[in-house]
């Protein structure tokens, strides 16, 4: 079993990383990473002796004064470094540089320069050093105005800001679950190279990422519809949109009951993509779910009788409760990243339909247990 611990755990990436080897803990062993073990030898130390793997992501990506981020960069390197040779450590390290690397800026120096410090500690520790050089990174959680413009203009348009686009540049773009596939390939073939480069997985102008995520707000957000969804890129791209909106506000949304004397009418859902549906009843008491998924997208459309659907997104302790009644009949959709279920909290049968957006398929499921 791989130790492996992440410097920057909480960033991003670092998120999104720690996530993932949890879904495997029968081949990596977490050792937790916290930003102040920077400011203790000591502590440093106790966590470097842990690792088989060190995956150094902690770093400044934007600050009003340049000269603090390549100070502060250099500095995590030179510090991990140190830590090592105390502790005479051979771990693999693995750095995420950029794509910045070679422009005229301190940001891209500092990963730059970083990267070669730690090329040079592995030669001289006969040790394994991977220096990624990676494009732009997207997806669900990043930061806005910090991590990438799809952040920012997610976050502005799914709460009715308007985005500005000040150049309509070419981007070349990797989705974090992408890039982390990448970063364990790197792990399990003990990649000893200076400079891996990272493919981009996708290329887009700024305004067609703008278009795109417009798009969504106006089907999904707005409609409730699934949009056209062409490529992985997309999907990816409206999954990352989808953990923007406000969720704890927006559901459950309610359907629009068509009724006459020979009963009533609900449209479930209107699809721009395929996918599954399912009916489901579910005795009082019972719940069903907790689990979570890390690209499908569902719906729990709650029919008749009263539910209680929860989420809770991974990593984090806060439980969204909502409450839906079948004499409103309404629906909540699941965000990718968070664990959720669905319970009876009725005295009589809850009916339930289910939609998800790809047939289940049992050697690859996406489907990860765990309890809200």
């Amino acid at each position: 079993m791989l130790k492996i611990g992440i410097t920057g755990q909480n960033g991003f990436v670092g998120t999104h990383l720690y996530n993932t080897l949890g879904l495997q803990p029968e081949v990596f062993k977490r050792i937790p990473f916290e930003k102040s073990f920077f400011d203790s030898e000591q502590t440093l130390d106790a966590f470097v002796s842990q690792c088989d793997v060190i995956v150094h992501l902690a770093a400044l990506n934007r600050h009003n004064e340049p000269e603090v981020i390549y100070e502060t960069n250099v500095g995590l390197v030179k510090s991990l470094i140190s830590s090592l040779e105390r502790t005479k450590s051979k771990a693999h390290v693995l750095i995420s540089s950029s794509s910045q690397e070679e422009r005229d800026n301190l940001y891209g120096k500092s990963k730059k320069e970083g990267r070669e410090l730690f090329a040079a500690w592995a030669k001289k520790a006969n040790a394994i050093f991977t220096g990624m050089i990676i494009p732009n990174v997207f997806g669900p959680f990043g930061h806005p105005y910090y991590n990438s413009v799809v952040a920012t203009f997610s976050h502005q348009i799914a709460n009715n800001e308007t985005p500005k686009i000040d150049v309509d540049g070419d981007l070349k773009l990797i989705y974090v679950g992408e890039l982390v596939a990448e970063i364990l390939k790197a792990i399990q073939n003990k990649s000893n190279v200076e400079k891996l480069i990272v493919n981009h997985t996708s290329e887009a102008k700024v305004s067609e990422l703008l278009t795109l995520l417009q798009n969504y707000k106006e089907q999904y957000q707005d409609k409730g519809e699934i949009p056209t969804i062409a490529n992985t890129f997309e999907l990816n791209l409206f999954n990352t949109f989808r953990c923007y909106m406000d969720i704890n506000n927006y559901y459950p949304v309610k359907f629009v009951e068509h009724t006459d004397p020979r009963g009533s009418f609900v449209e479930i859902i209107r699809l721009g993509v395929g996918g599954q549906v399912s009916f489901s009843t579910t005795v009082p008491g019972i719940t069903r779910g907790n689990h979570y998924h890390t690209r499908k997208i569902e719906r729990f459309a709650v029919i008749k009788g009263k539910a209680l659907i929860q989420l809770r997104k991974i990593g984090t302790d806060e439980v969204l409760d909502f409450y839906l009644d079948g004499d409103e009949p309404a629906y909540v959709d699941m965000p990718i990243w968070y664990t959720h279920n669905i319970k009876n909290i009725g005295d009589e049968v809850l009916y339930t339909n289910f939609w998800i957006n790809e047939f289940y398929d049992p050697n690859d499921p996406d489907t990860y247990f765990e309890n809200v």
